[in-house]
Formats: structure tokens, C-alpha cells, sequence
């Protein structure tokens, strides 16, 4: 959830990144390694969203500058959101500019509170909400581009003198009004970027929604999926135009999928897998971290793990590369016009040169540097 949010922050233009972290941070530390600069900041006693911000003010003490506030656990956001977020804030010199929503259905949500002139003067949370204002369906998704120094000075002043007895954000924004500040709100978030995940079941419907954006997007690029309902893709992966995806297919990871392929129906394509112009990747087989050049087949029944298998290769039906050996993985090479026949387990570590025949149901293996179990 949280790698969209920062993706989108850092297509927005965004460099500098802070994320609070708490309840098993270690963990989302540790998912995060190698992705770019973040700075990480411990919220230890969870007391809001004020608070949260709160424990910014060390990890921005050198920044001067405007500063956006979003919520980790809305991976839905656009870029272009956040972008018009920032050039309204920026064209009005507010103190604070925040993006709104319209919802049908408002429930759980801050309200936002206007003048008869359309002015934005407050939010009210829904525990706090009158009757009155729980009609409202102008809602606050939690979207803010402050000036950094005006919102430290405002987060000093706000107390939990709420339902919740938390520090709530939307604090700061009531005192910068009071001050005589100037706040404004654009109704710029859709309703799906509204979507916080805060349980399994709408985990699965922002997932549900995120693969609709992608598979769209794959779609308009040239690539034919045949059933996208029952088709997941990830969003890291890439695919080339006139390749076609057959239902039940799953590609996770940071996948490549080139022009002219065929991958499907029930296929898995797995982080690390490269799929040169050209390639079938058929029913029931399984890729992990393995490459397939130009023209190979693998139509049937076969698992693929950590291989580099050259162009025009054909691996037969049931085809087993065995890349563990119960305590680490290896790798295997297939070189360009080669046949494997069907059944056969290939037994990593293990190089297999241009041209070679594999006879049906062999177990290959190499010892002493030469294959074995390898027809000419």
C-alpha cells in the first residue's frame, strides 16, 4: 500500500520523503530497503494525526519550503491529484490547501465545513459531527499541502480535546484559520482515491479497482487482455504491444514481457522473469527469475526457476527445472535451438549448450563439467 503512495508522491515531483511508522516498523523498514531515500520516523504511541506530524519536526528541522501530508494506507492516489494539490497551493499562497472529495455515502469520514460564500472554514470528524453536519458529503480524504514553519507553530497549539482524545490534524488547519490565515479547499479527489484500507475486505476492493487502472492502461498500450476479471497483473510488470494475456494468469513482480508473446491461460510469472518478442508461455506453467529468448515455447505443464533459456527453444511439455537443492538455489543455462523433451527435470547448476536434443523423460545433470543425460 504504502510503495503507491510514495510512487505517486515522487511522479508528483516530490524528492524528499518522510514516512511515520509504528506497529511492526521494523518490518516496513526492511520492505523498503534499496527504494530510494526515505526518511523514517518512530511514532511509538499512536495519538493521531497530529501527533504523527509532530514527529516530522526532527526529520524536516533543515527543510524550509511547503510540505504535503497524506495518509500511507490510500494507495489509490494519483499523481496528477497530488500535483494539483500542490500548483493550487502554490498559485493561492495559502498557509494550507487541502483536496476534497464528494461522496454518496460520507460515513466515517471528516466533514467539510463551509461558509454561505463557499469558504472553507473547518473539518469535523465524524465522531464530532452534529446531525446537521453528518449530512454533509464534502469530505476530507486527508490530502494537505501545508508551509511547513505555520503548520509546527499550529501543531504546538492543538490539543485532544475530542471523542477520541487524540491530536487530530485538522487542528492545525482550524488554528491557521482562526490566526487569519488563508486555507483553501479544491474538490480534486475522486472518490476511489478517497478509499483508505483499514480491512481485508476493502484491501480487496482497492485492489479489485487498482487492477481495472492497470489492466486499462496495458489495454490502451497495444496489449490484449482476453479476460481482465479473472487476470492479475502487477503493476510493476511491463508488456509489449500485440502480446495477448488468456485468463487466469498471474504476473507478480517486477515482470518484462515483450512484443508478439502469449502467456496463458493459468500461467504465473513470477518477480525476476523476462519474456524476449516471440515467447508462448502456455497452461500451467510457472517462471521465476528466469529470461526466455526470442522465439522459445513453453506451452504445457512445466516450472521454470532461475534460468537463462536462449531463442527458439522448445521445453516440452512437464518440464521440470530443478533449481533447489535443499539448502540453495541454483541457475541454469539453455542455449539458443535447443529441444527439451517432455517430462524431462533439468538438474541445476547446469549449462546446456547451443543446439542440444533432450530426450523425453531425461534427468539431466552436470558432473565434472560435462552434461549428463543429454542426447546430441
Amino acid at each position: 500500500m504504502l510503495a503507491y503512495v510514495i510512487d505517486a508522491c515522487r511522479s508528483a515531483g516530490i524528492e524528499r520523503i518522510a514516512c511515520v511508522v509504528g506497529y511492526r516498523k521494523e518490518q516496513v523498514i526492511e520492505a523498503f530497503a534499496g527504494e530510494g531515500p526515505i526518511a523514517w520516523v518512530s511514532q511509538d504511541e499512536q495519538k493521531g494525526t497530529g501527533h504523527a506530524a509532530m514527529c516530522c519536526r526532527e526529520a524536516l528541522e533543515d527543510f524550509d519550503g511547503n510540505v504535503l501530508v497524506i495518509a500511507g494506507d490510500m494507495p489509490l492516489v494519483r499523481s496528477e491529484t497530488i500535483s494539483l494539490l500542490i500548483e493550487t497551493h502554490n498559485k493561492q499562497k495559502s498557509a494550507v490547501t487541502l483536496a476534497t472529495a464528494l461522496l454518496d455515502d460520507p460515513t466515517g469520514y471528516g466533514r467539510i465545513v463551509r461558509d454561505a460564500y463557499g469558504n472553507l472554514q473547518g473539518i469535523v470528524e465524524e465522531l464530532d459531527c452534529t446531525d446537521e453536519q453528518r449530512k454533509i458529503k464534502e469530505i476530507n480524504p486527508s490530502y494537505y499541502c501545508f508551509d511547513k514553519k505555520l503548520l509546527f507553530q499550529a501543531l504546538e497549539e492543538i490539543r485532544p480535546d475530542n471523542v477520541k482524545g487524540e491530536y487530530y490534524i485538522t487542528d492545525a488547519l482550524h488554528i491557521l484559520v482562526q490566526e487569519g490565515h488563508r486555507a483553501v479547499a479544491i474538490t480534486a479527489v475522486k472518490a476511489e482515491e478517497a478509499i483508505g484500507v483499514n480491512s481485508r475486505e476493502q484491501l480487496a476492493e482497492v485492489g479489485r479497482i487498482m487492477q481495472t487502472r492497470i489492466q486499462k492502461n496495458l489495454m490502451a498500450n497495444g496489449v490484449t487482455i482476453v479476460d481482465p476479471l479473472n487476470t492479475w497483473i502487477d503493476i510493476r510488470a511491463t508488456i509489449g504491444q500485440d502480446t495477448v494475456i488468456y485468463p487466469f494468469s498471474y504476473i507478480h513482480g517486477r515482470v518484462r514481457i515483450g512484443r508478439h508473446c502469449i502467456v496463458g491461460p493459468f500461467a504465473y510469472l513470477r518477480d525476476g522473469t523476462a519474456l524476449e518478442d516471440d515467447v508462448v508461455v502456455g497452461v500451467f506453467t510457472e517462471l521465476k527469475n528466469s529470461t526466455l529468448g526470442a522465439g522459445t515455447r513453453a506451452r504445457h505443464l512445466s516450472y521454470i526457476g532461475d534460468a537463462a533459456i536462449g531463442e527458439r527453444v522448445n521445453v516440452g511439455a512437464g518440464t521440470i527445472f530443478a533449481n533447489f537443492d535443499g539448502q540453495r538455489i541454483h541457475r541454469s543455462e539453455v542455449g539458443d535451438d535447443s529441444y527439451i523433451g517432455n517430462g524431462s527435470i533439468l538438474v541445476a547448476p547446469l549449462s546446456i549448450g547451443k543446439g542440444r536434443q533432450i530426450a523425453h523423460g531425461s534427468v539431466v545433470r552436470e558432473s565434472n563439467g560435462q552434461v549428463e543425460g543429454a542426447s546430441k
